[in-house]
């Protein structure tokens, strides 16, 4: 019997095409048969030419009043005390449980300097935002879960005489997005999922036992622990595809680009990639076929969830291979 597999989809980018913010692209996911809808919580985009830096918080609540039984949440969300304290995500989550009961999750990370420098005034060492970012999930379970008013004194974040009413009955599930091997393994001492975005060979070789071993060490069992793979997915003309990521997205891929704060200077990184190199971070595709084949790859190394990151230049024509050929697949 081959391991079920979630599909979610990452609309953020299909929102460039919807200037009207209509929301077709969102809503059209639960009538493709996606499980999930997820989008980035940005502050600036990654580069300057992305115009859609839309509050998603309010867009999601937004899709999920239009929609019925699809699951949303932001991938990801930073609660480390910059634009975000993790007692505001606290309330604003369970207000979204509250409203839409079992229809979001949580997921949470360390952040990047576009974001974060500016409300926090420094973008710290990748080790304090890891702390903060662990000791905020601590919180904000706390806040979900304590039925009288507790007083939190923590490293990063102190309260007094806290309380939060409206508790959710089922607490969101907190995703940690991990990349690297020493953050898969804290992901898995004190997340309920993982959230990433790497290879198969990566996920299968570092990614999940790094994560599996961090559960063990705290005496969870990691079987029990749900693992998202996020994959950059294009379908249509290489060379277009390629242009439109380069635009968008690919400084994002150069690590040295987290510690930096201007998104026009990120772009511009990106004119130092080859083709090659923007290829070698995504999967293009003209079939449902070869969909079919990766998604498939994944499903064998253990995830349970692949989220697709469409960044095609046909958004259109990717939503119908996905809705009448790749879904059906994994659904029967």
């Amino acid at each position: 019997m081959k391991k079920s597999l979630k599909l979610g989809i990452d609309a953020s980018f299909m929102m460039t095409f919807d200037e009207e913010y209509t929301l077709k692209y969102p809503i059209g996911a639960e009538k493709a048969g996606f499980d999930y809808l997820w989008m980035g919580d940005h502050f600036l985009p990654w580069h300057d030419s992305f115009k859609e830096s839309f509050f998603v918080w309010e867009v999601l609540a937004a899709v999920a009043a239009r929609t019925k039984k699809i699951t949303v949440g932001p991938d990801v969300t930073v609660p480390i005390g910059a634009r975000y304290h993790p007692a505001v995500i606290a309330q604003a989550a369970a207000t979204m449980e509250k409203m839409y009961p079992g229809r979001f999750a949580l997921g949470l990370g360390s952040g990047e300097a576009i974001n974060e420098r500016r409300f926090l005034g420094s973008f710290p060492p990748w080790e304090e935002r890891m702390g903060r970012l662990i000791e905020a999930a601590d919180l904000i379970r706390r806040l979900w879960t304590e039925r009288d008013y507790f007083d939190f004194d923590g490293e990063y974040f102190k309260m007094e005489m806290v309380m939060f009413h409206l508790r959710p009955a089922h607490p969101p599930p907190i995703y940690f997005s991990a990349v690297g091997k020493k953050a898969a393994f804290l992901a898995g001492t004190c997340a309920d999922r993982l959230m990433t975005s790497a290879t198969v060979e990566t996920c299968r070789d570092m990614i999940f036992p790094q994560f599996e071993a961090g559960a063990r060490s705290v005496g969870s069992d990691p079987k029990k622990k749900e693992r998202a793979v996020l994959c950059n997915f294009g379908t249509g003309p290489v060379d277009k595809i390629v242009a439109r990521v380069r635009k968008l997205v690919a400084g994002a891929t150069i690590s040295r680009n987290f510690n930096e704060m201007d998104p026009r200077k990120i772009e511009a990184s990106a004119e130092t990639l080859s083709d090659r190199q923007i290829l070698d971070t995504m999967y293009v595709f003209q079939s449902a076929d070869e969909v079919i084949d990766v998604l498939t790859r994944y499903q064998k190394i253990g995830a349970d969830q692949v989220i697709l990151s469409e960044v095609s230049a046909d958004p259109e024509k990717a939503m119908k291979i996905y809705s009448r050929q790749v879904i059906p697949y994994f659904k029967t």
